[in-house]
């Protein structure tokens, strides 16, 4: 067998063996892969085992959308191959870095090719031209011999171009190591047959291959090949037999590098926009309320969950977060809803006024500090507005894989509603509420929450007002911190920036002061300590960090009540001291 030539391309499956819904066990030079069509239409290549406990993902669940490994239940996302949930830790966001190897794929041909180096600079060989249309793609053909002998064993075949007994002038060539080119001449027609050789591992191999040029009907053709390659296997296993046994070589898995896994470059302040889209369109989906769908300028997206969010950095200079709309499988963009202001500090006006289809913005990859549990008995999202954006991501979620939900959109009117045609596909699970006064809404929040159970779960998102009455109903009727998941728009807490304290961190062995009007989070970065952040005003919880000693003033709109009386976490954005000093993490 010839050394592993990494640099090349080679078919590793038949476009056949990607049925919908199916994962393929694939082999090349004893590497294993497990392919997959998404119901997109995309072909995904991995490396063939879950990263927590190794098993093969080829034993899979393909769902469409994502791959579930079978003994945890770990789900990989179509494109990214990134972790999208952990059932181990249903409240924890997956991190970006947990992601599996993935291989280049080119469907051609009637085969799916890939470069086991995971390079794309070079196009698969042959496949420049499209196939002409009389052309025959051959059933694969297994041998139980080394892809060198298979190869050496090719260059003697012969056949007719129609396809009977009869001799025919036949001249052969490999016109590149692992591939061998025939061309059969007799009586005025010509036909030229392509077969790849490809490697499966040191004692097998898998050829593959088209005929084209062809004047006879498809199936004596595809008959008499058929029977003319097996008399051709059956010799070279036999000489295969008379050889020795090759020295085992394991296989090389090359490491998960960092451009193929789409992770952004750490940015000093966590918040930097390393990314690059375009938007490829926008358009008005209620009143008020413009989506935008953003493309990656080359590659594909970063991994996002339900629940995420991304910042965006506008042509005039203003930072944004905005969360992600997407359903499962909708990898190949990002959706956000951007709600008009009034009156706008000037994000959501630049955004509806000035940006427009075919500008690049830069953002970031997505975080998500509202993680969606999946193990809930029920689930009830509650939307008020705009909210409406990261509780239709998790809707879309748990109603595609058919587990227990409600969602409950409330707006203005029916034309202010946002993403109606991604709620009405959510029917029955999804009920609409317009118009409903400051009291009305409190006595559906009533309604909606009562009777709690262990195993239920409530999301809430939306204005301020309504979060706070939703919390407070919640609360009265019995059910605890740890079901109760909201999302602020804005931290609307007056803060009180006057006092000075100590912080001391405790793994960087540093002690600090913190001035009046400058927050724990700027005196953390200008003494050279990254912390990431996002909103910058408490609310989405990118800059937690733990709190060792010491008691603080939250002043967040992130952490709920049993956060706050555990002391544990502290937003280094808005929250200061009580006591003279506070012991960090950091």
């Amino acid at each position: 067998m010839l050394n592993a030539p990494f640099d090349l391309w080679f078919p590793i499956a038949s476009s056949s063996d990607l049925a919908p819904r199916h994962v393929f066990h694939a082999q090349l030079f004893g590497q294993e892969y497990a392919a997959w069509r998404a119901d997109d239409g995309y072909v995904n290549l991995w490396e063939n085992r879950c990263l927590h406990r190794g098993v093969r993902l080829s034993i899979g669940i393909n769902d469409g959308a994502e791959l579930k490994c079978q003994y945890h239940g770990w789900r990989y996302a179509n494109r990214t191959a990134g972790c999208t949930y952990i059932p181990a830790h249903p409240a924890d966001a997956p991190a970006r870095t947990i992601c599996n190897n993935k291989f280049p794929v080119a469907e051609a041909h009637g085969m799916i090719w890939t470069r086991p180096d995971g390079r794309t600079d070079a196009p698969p060989p042959l496949l420049s031209e499209p196939l002409s249309d009389d052309a025959i793609v051959l059933r694969p053909l297994p041998v139980n011999a080394p892809s060198e002998l298979a190869a050496e064993v090719l260059l003697t075949y012969r056949f007719h171009p129609e396809g009977d007994n009869s001799s025919a002038a036949v001249t052969a060539s490999r016109v590149a190591p692992f591939t061998v080119s025939l061309t059969s001449e007799a009586g005025g027609h010509t036909a030229r047959l392509t077969l790849f050789v490809q490697p499966v591992d040191l004692g097998r191999t898998i050829i593959r291959g088209w005929l084209s040029g062809v004047t006879t009907p498809a199936v004596p053709l595809l008959q008499a090949h058929d029977a003319g390659l097996q008399v051709l296997r059956d010799r070279c296993e036999a000489l295969a037999r008379a050889l020795p046994r090759p020295e085992a070589t394991a296989p090389v898995y090359p490491p998960v590098p960092a451009e193929l896994a789409d992770l952004p470059a750490t940015a000093r302040s966590g918040g930097a926009a390393a990314l690059r889209v375009t938007v490829s369109r926008k358009w008005p989906v209620a009143q008020g309320v413009m989506a935008f769908e953003l493309r990656p300028l080359r590659g594909i997206l970063p991994t996002s969950q339900p629940g995420a969010h991304i910042d965006v950095t506008l042509p005039n200079g203003l930072v944004r977060q905005y969360s992600l709309v997407n359903a499962p499988g909708e990898t190949a963009h990002w959706v956000i809803g951007v709600k008009r202001e009034t009156p706008s500090g000037g994000g959501s006006a630049c955004l509806h006024d000035v940006v427009r289809e075919g500008d690049v913005l830069a953002v970031s990859a997505p975080r998500n500090n509202f993680p969606l549990r999946q193990d809930a008995s029920m689930t009830t999202f509650i939307a008020g507005g705009i909210g409406l954006t990261p509780l239709l991501a998790m809707a879309q979620t748990l109603h595609h894989r058919g587990l227990p939900f409600a969602l409950h959109a409330f707006a203005a009117s029916p034309a202010h509603l946002a993403f109606a045609d991604r709620i009405a596909a959510l029917r029955p699970h999804s009920r609409t509420h317009f118009g409903r006064t400051p009291d009305e809404t409190a006595t559906d929040l009533k309604d909606l929450l009562a009777g709690y159970a262990p195993g239920r779960h409530v999301y809430i998102c939306g204005p301020g007002p309504m979060l706070e009455t939703a919390r407070r109903i919640a609360a009265d009727l019995g059910w605890p911190d740890a079901a109760v998941h909201f999302e602020y728009f804005k931290n609307t807490t007056p803060l009180d920036l006057s006092s000075t304290f100590e912080i001391s961190l405790a793994r960087s062995a540093l002690t600090l002061t913190v001035p009046p009007g400058r927050s724990i989070l700027d005196v953390l970065r200008d003494n050279g300590v990254e912390v990431p952040s996002s909103c910058g005003q408490g609310a989405c919880g990118t800059c937690a960090v733990a709190l060792l000693e010491g008691e603080a003033l939250h002043q967040d709109v992130y952490l709920n009540a049993g956060d706050r009386r555990a002391n544990h976490t502290i937003l280094t954005c808005v929250s200061r001291a009580v006591s003279p000093c506070l012991v960090l993490d950091v």
